[in-house]
């Protein structure tokens, strides 16, 4: 959370009873008791797996590869994809002190090595850490499947002027024929 989002919200809070506010407390000391991590994908969940891993409808040959849960939250609301998540809990950054071992990645090539998955989409944001850590993921799973990355390009809207190099660049090597 941003310090103008914390200011809103502090803010807001001052400005209702203290029942309300007492009532937020509870729900949000309960909701920090009851949400885990998913045991199969880490995904966040109230249940020991997530309702994602659970249903039955998801293509269980595709592995979508996520740095954090909010990552799952965006891709289901485009309501494109069907198939199952792997949350790695952040991205490998050195000078934060975090390294592979402090992901999620050992779980990851074992789900992988062990179940018949066809393809691994890695779908981690474009930085230095991002791309350190999909080549990373990515050279560890290549030996059991194929993997991929999603295409990275211009928003809708976005005018090419205003886009920087790499955006640019990515958005030319991502390209694909019309239908």
């Amino acid at each position: 959370m941003g310090p103008k989002t914390a200011q809103r919200l502090a803010l807001h809070i001052l400005r209702r009873s203290e029942p309300e506010v007492e009532a937020l407390a509870r729900a949000l000391v309960e909701a920090k008791k009851q949400v885990g991590l998913c045991k199969t994908c880490f995904h966040l969940s109230a249940q020991p797996v997530c309702e994602i891993c659970r249903n039955k409808n998801r293509d269980n040959n595709i592995i979508c590869v996520v740095s954090d849960s909010r990552d799952v939250i965006a891709l289901e609301k485009t309501r494109e994809y069907r198939g199952k998540y792997h949350v790695l809990g952040g991205v490998i950054s050195p000078m934060d002190g975090i390294g592979p071992e402090q992901l999620y990645i050992q779980p990851l090539v074992k789900r992988v090595s062990q179940e018949k998955v066809k393809e691994v989409i890695m779908a981690i944001a474009p930085s230095v850490e991002g791309e350190t850590t999909t080549l990373y993921v990515g050279k560890l799973l290549k030996p059991f499947t194929k993997v991929t990355r999603i295409a990275f390009g211009l928003p809708m809207g976005g005018d090419l002027e205003y886009a920087d190099e790499v955006t640019l660049a990515r958005a030319l090597e991502g390209r694909r024929e019309l239908d």
